[in-house]
């Protein structure tokens, strides 16, 4: 069966939705999880919202689906063990060493792949499967098909996004917001920058990066059909009433395998940005899938209408079945829910009719009232010895018993299994000056200065390697290079990937730059080694150990981080920093250029967005797809504190070079051996120095 899981930003909305069909619900505890500004829970209401929920049959997903510092672990470990003591059903994770520790500490309880992981492809999800996470949350932007075909060949549970706010960046690769105002999405802290206007000139004002809601309901039975195992509801920053009118709407589209006129118009009520959009799933991807939000004045009766569906009602979510005897020496009731869980309780002895005997249609419809509890009865059977009666008051009271035993019985969860943390090792890293590493997106960038330093590691592009093997073959006997792998890669697409990568190492290029989960594993069924980059978010030590067991031969640490962590966490692999560069801020599956002008004109160079600040954002492709990246406009610059970043125990600092032409490339290289003052106009330190908020 499909499952309905449905958001709980606080308790309200909890039972919002139970009461109105959720199968589970996810929710955030303490500051571990991407809604940080939602009400979330705390312990001790966490440990009552399992208990409300598994009573009515309901499972509870934790999200963990933050990036963790190493002084947040041990805070974490604890939030790990209190959760699994309350009894919650799965963790909903990001973070690579946040794995690692909740199969440490609490290895019964299961864990789920969010969204934030960017896994997109059948080799992600088979990474995430060898990891022993039991689901996966596939990324919003893949279509029918290519779930489809996941699903076909999955070992493990798929979940996919049904209903709500879509990002315009694919989930955990987006540091808009951390770029710009300290608030990170990767640590629950998103400020929705892409809801704002934008201008690919100063004079417009447009919403180029803000989608209208995602909207799957027409396609639950297609979802179904291919396996899929849940579907989820977005919307734990939001009201009760959405999340009750949702989950409804969705609970009877599930049931009833149709959606009416009423339904939908229910779902743009209760929110909707111009409308919904099915563009990611139904492959047409363009202008139709964006709008913004229309303020409207709430409709008091709709609301009043919908809190009365979980407020003032419990709607008997739980089928029982009651079993009666009775008889000249006593009476007894046993109740029995779809678990196989049974209770009974006995009651007193019957009294010999005076006028109309007791009958199993009569004893039937006394049982059958358990109203304001959260079963329902749909099923009677009964032993009833002939000329005797037994009062109402007395039925009623059995009846209350059984419910009430099986109520705490439901609630109740066995002991879990935990165990401390194994203790990560402190390794400061090199102990010499760091290597250069170089990174450029087209050939023109390789100049002569930079042949010339000669750098440990020059990073080119999947594509152009492709397009020129034999000026790349050459190259290689002097450089040691390393192929860019586009960050998002479909499965459709990745064919294409592994000759490309087979072609490299025939001509003497045996790495590759890996920047999502799915394309280690592609690296290394092509025999190439990998290089871990930014956008696999390593944030902490544990997941520095996590990508050298991946048999990583670097690893490039987060540019969210600052100066202090980058020199405290525990180097069991060689890190790499970011020194100089534009920030790559999102990755986008809609082409920001040709959802403006019709067609892709991204070869034709960089393009730009305008904010209302007058801050420009270069646009360019993401490998040779049609995929956007939006760079930040001032570049980081860490060139001038390169005896201060010495001490700090990296193996590499990247220079990475996007827009810049080449004598740009020259300058850059020459302030590299002989710094200059820093620029605070045209550059940028990052989030290095100042951290997040």
């Amino acid at each position: 069966m499909l499952e309905l899981l449905a958001p709980a930003g606080s308790m309200e909305a909890l039972r919002a939705a139970v009461q109105n069909g959720a199968n589970a619900v996810y929710l955030g505890c303490g500051t571990f999880n991407a809604r940080q500004s939602a009400k979330n829970f705390t312990i001790q209401t966490l440990q009552e919202a399992v208990k409300y929920c598994h009573v009515r049959g309901v499972q509870v997903h934790l999200t963990l689906n933050t990036l963790v510092s190493d002084r947040e672990m041990k805070d974490c470990v604890e939030l790990i063990r209190q959760a699994a003591t309350a009894g919650v059903d799965a963790f909903i994770v990001q973070d690579l060493g946040v794995i690692k520790l909740c199969r440490e500490v609490a290895p019964g309880v299961a864990l789920h792949g969010s969204t934030q992981m960017t896994v997109h492809s059948l080799p992600g999800v088979l990474l995430c499967a060898a990891w022993g996470m039991s689901r996966v949350v596939l990324s919003r932007e893949l279509s029918r098909e290519e779930i489809r075909y996941i699903c076909a060949k999955s070992p493990i549970e798929i979940e996919v996004f049904g209903h709500g706010a879509l990002c315009m960046c694919y989930s955990g690769q987006c540091y808009l917001s951390a770029a710009i105002g300290g608030r990170s999405g990767n640590r629950g802290r998103c400020a929705q920058p892409c809801r704002l206007t934008y201008g690919y000139g100063r004079a417009e004002q447009r919403h180029p990066l803000s989608l209208k809601d995602n909207c799957l309901v027409h396609y639950l039975q297609d979802l179904e059909e291919m396996g899929v195992a849940s579907v989820k509801l977005e919307g734990r920053m939001k009201k009760p009433e959405y999340v009750a009118t949702v989950t409804s709407v969705y609970r009877k589209a599930m049931d009833e395998g149709n959606v009416s006129r009423g339904m939908v118009k229910d779902l743009m009520t209760a929110f909707n940005r111009q409308g919904f959009t099915d563009g990611y799933y139904t492959g047409r991807i363009g202008p139709d899938m964006f709008g913004i939000r229309e303020d409207k004045s709430e409709n008091a009766k709709w609301a009043q209408e919908v809190r009365n569906s979980y407020e003032t009602v419990e709607n008997g979510l739980v089928p029982v079945r009651f079993i009666a005897l009775i008889t000249p020496d006593g009476s007894q009731l046993a109740v029995e829910d779809p678990d196989g869980n049974v209770c009974q309780a006995e009651g007193p002895e019957p009294e010999k009719a005076r006028n109309l005997e007791l009958n199993e249609e009569t004893l039937a419809a006394r049982l059958s009232k358990t109203g304001g509890t959260p079963f329902r009865c749909v099923g009677v059977k009964a032993r009833i010895a002939g000329g005797l009666t037994l009062s109402a008051s007395a039925i009623n009271a059995m009846r209350r018993d059984v419910l009430n035993q099986l109520t705490a019985l439901r609630a109740r969860r066995d002991p879990v299994e935990l165990h401390r943390p194994r203790r990560v090792p402190q390794v400061f890293g090199r102990r010499s000056e760091p290597v250069l590493t170089v990174q450029v997106s087209n050939r023109d960038q390789i100049t002569g200065r930079l042949l010339k330093m000669n750098p440990e590691v020059l990073y080119v592009p999947l594509h152009l390697v492709q397009a020129d093997p034999a000026y790349f073959g050459e190259l290689a006997k002097t450089q040691h290079l390393a192929v860019v792998l586009p960050r998002i890669v479909h499965d459709g697409e990745m064919e294409k990937i592994r000759a490309g990568m087979k072609g490299a190492r025939s001509i003497g290029i045996r790495e590759a730059l890996v920047g999502t989960l799915g394309l280690l594993v592609t690296a290394h069924e092509c025999e190439m080694d990998a290089r871990g980059d930014f956008s696999l978010n390593v944030y902490n030590s544990r997941a520095i150990e996590v990508c050298s067991a991946l048999e990583m031969a670097s690893a490039m640490l987060s540019f969210e981080m600052t100066l202090p962590q980058i020199r405290d966490v525990s180097k069991t692999l060689n890190t790499e920093m970011l020194i100089y560069g534009r920030m790559p801020l999102m990755v986008t599956e809609n082409c920001i250029i040709k959802n403006r002008t019709g067609s892709c004109t991204c070869d034709q160079g960089p393009s730009k967005l305008v904010d209302r600040t007058g801050a420009e954002f270069p646009i360019m492709k993401d490998g040779d797809s049609c995929r956007s990246i939006l760079l930040n406009g001032k570049k980081l610059s860490m060139l001038d504190r390169r005896e201060e970043l010495s001490r700090l125990g990296l193996w590499g600092l990247r220079l990475s070079f996007t827009t810049e032409n080449r004598q740009e490339v020259d300058r850059v290289l020459h302030d590299y051996l002989n710094p200059a003052p820093f620029d605070p106009g045209a550059c940028t330190r990052g989030l290095y120095l100042r951290g997040l908020d």
